[in-house]
């Protein structure tokens, strides 16, 4: 098919001759001089452009490079020799860790139920709880008062974990000859949701409680700190969306069902798919402070599984690359199945 100049080009009937489309034209010179507009933007804005480096070395470092030892997965487990220099060693690992059917596979597989529990459990009951401190904050008429609420919600997610599992170890503690139990089983006690021999021994030795201290202590510290995205979203809803509702008759309740959470489900949506992503990333930091052998059969997820398989007291390095990387090609899947239903079922995805 041979190209015409008519393709390119238009007719001006006035004059008679072919002329350039201007916007075309305009088209080609971006085109034409593209990086040179790139090269004058970076050169003008180069302070910001400065202040990324430092996030993407961290990228770099901790992100992208030990993708390499990912390689550990479908090699022979050596601790002497790089991974470039082991043997190839196929699927054998993950075969293992699914059919094997030995001590190791009845591990992961327990291992990996208590990971989804805990996360499933956590987008249950902890996702909500920002939106409503939100919701909570919207309706605090005084800013002082506000202000001191959100600060006392938002100090927990600032210790650090080490920290924060010492305060749960305390309140939950078991009782002894010099401190007694902790104030919280304590309480309970005495309430009578449990019995005294259950919490002189410590909640965080049965494993019918972990989850629970798990969640609630989850809660307590990230609640308010998550409430800050969907606190922004209120607050760029338009007063005049609140006008309109009052001059219908719309009362408060009305105003929250109508108005405000409409407003804020795009952002609700984009929260909940990234939640999702990470349903199988439990920070296995405040796990392995708060697990003991005692608890393994609640508390043992994928992450402190490869921590204790991978340091050299159990199975080796190749198990727990294969089981973190199932882990997180899980995840994955999850993420692009969350996308994908949320972008048919309300037109709004990350991607």
């Amino acid at each position: 098919m041979k190209a015409k100049v008519a393709d390119f080009l238009i007719f001006d009937k006035e004059t008679g001759v072919y002329r350039e489309d201007p916007e075309q034209a305009v088209r080609d010179d971006v085109e034409k001089h593209y990086w040179k507009h790139v090269a004058t933007n970076i050169a003008k804005d180069w302070r910001l452009y400065l202040m990324l480096i430092p996030m993407l070395l961290v990228f770099l470092f901790w992100r992208y490079f030990p993708m390499y030892e990912l390689l550990g997965c479908f090699k022979v487990s050596d601790n002497v020799l790089p991974v470039s220099q082991q043997l190839f060693s196929g699927f054998s690992y993950f075969k293992r860790l699914l059919f094997a059917g030995d001590g190791l596979s009845t591990d992961f597989w327990r291992a990996l139920r208590n990971t989804f529990l805990l996360s499933f459990y956590g987008l249950c009951f902890g996702f909500p709880i920002p939106i409503i401190l939100a919701l909570f904050f919207n309706e605090v008429r005084s800013n002082g008062a506000r202000s001191v609420f959100q600060v006392l919600t938002y100090l927990p997610k600032f210790m650090s974990t080490v920290v924060m599992a010492s305060l749960v170890t305390m309140l939950v503690k078991q009782g002894s000859l010099t401190t007694g139990m902790g104030i919280v089983s304590r309480f309970l006690s005495n309430l009578g949701l449990i019995s005294f021999d259950t919490a002189n021994a410590g909640l965080l030795n049965n494993p019918a409680y972990f989850r629970s201290i798990y969640q609630i202590s989850g809660i307590w510290e990230g609640a308010g700190y998550d409430s800050i995205v969907f606190f922004a979203a209120i607050i760029a809803i338009p007063p005049t969306s609140y006008e309109a509702a009052q001059i219908d008759g719309a009362d408060k309740w009305a105003q929250m069902r109508y108005v405000v959470l409409p407003s804020i489900l795009s952002t609700i949506v984009i929260m909940l798919i990234t939640r999702i992503g990470s349903l199988l990333n439990v920070g296995y930091e405040k796990v392995l402070l708060l697990y003991n052998a005692k608890t393994y059969v609640t508390a043992d997820v994928v992450s402190t599984f490869a921590h204790r398989n991978g340091m050299g007291t159990g199975a080796g390095t190749g198990i727990a690359a294969a089981a973190e990387m199932m882990n997180n090609v899980i995840g994955m899947l999850l993420v692009i199945g969350a996308n994908t239903i949320a972008r048919k079922a309300s037109n709004t995805s990350l991607y």
